[in-house]
């Protein structure tokens, strides 16, 4: 029996990723094939073709991002962002939803910006108990001068979903900032403490290596 369990557990551990990125991706193609709702039914590929092609959607969507960030990148481009965005940030409920998307994406995949740049480790929920974070604003304004301390903001997700999670901010003092990488943060995250990057192993590697040599100038 524990034979049979060993096997299925390794059959899992196989299977399991497989699966999952299957889906993933399934999902994701699905969601873009809808953009080609975008298009005229006469020539929809359904309509010409006779049948679907799952994927489509894809390269219209890329094709979609490709040419509105040319027409952004030139002055005629960011003068009709800008007149959207006037009208859209007159809307009473749209405004509060389209300010707090644009200003996170913004912050997010911005080149220079320091938002999830940064894995830290924090003592969250309490004290002695320790929490993965992504750091993402160290400028608070008001936060910062009313609790008259060097503050920062951090994201701590919540695992194996980590789109959902808390918005924690704590002084500087109280933030351990980590080597590990925000990938594989994200992959130990959603593995729940399972995939932990090899530093440890590394280090010891290191250490392996460079103790020869320290040995041979004792000599």
């Amino acid at each position: 029996m524990k034979n049979i369990q060993k096997y299925l557990i390794a059959g899992l551990l196989v299977w399991l990723p497989v699966v999952v990125t299957v889906l993933l991706f399934r999902f994701l193609i699905t969601l873009m094939d809808q953009t080609l709702v975008l298009l005229p039914m006469q020539i929809r590929p359904e309509s010409l073709l006779g049948f679907s092609i799952p994927g489509l959607g894809l390269i219209l969507t890329l094709l979609v991002l490709l040419v509105t960030g040319i027409l952004a990148a030139n002055i005629v481009g960011r003068t009709m962002v800008g007149f959207g965005e006037r009208i859209l940030r007159r809307i009473p409920v749209v405004r509060s939803v389209y300010s707090a998307a644009k200003n996170f994406s913004e912050l997010v995949f911005s080149e220079t910006g320091q938002s999830f740049k940064k894995v830290l480790l924090i003592q969250y929920p309490r004290k002695g108990v320790y929490s993965l974070a992504f750091q993402t604003s160290t400028a608070l304004g008001e936060v910062q001068k009313k609790t008259g301390s060097d503050v920062i903001c951090t994201f701590v997700p919540t695992t194996p979903n980590p789109t959902s999670g808390y918005i924690i901010i704590l002084p500087r003092e109280d933030v351990i900032e980590m080597d590990m990488s925000v990938d594989e943060a994200f992959k130990m995250i959603v593995s729940l403490g399972v995939v932990v990057p090899s530093w440890e192993e590394e280090e010891l590697k290191d250490l392996s290596i460079k103790s020869p040599t320290k040995g041979n100038k004792n000599s």
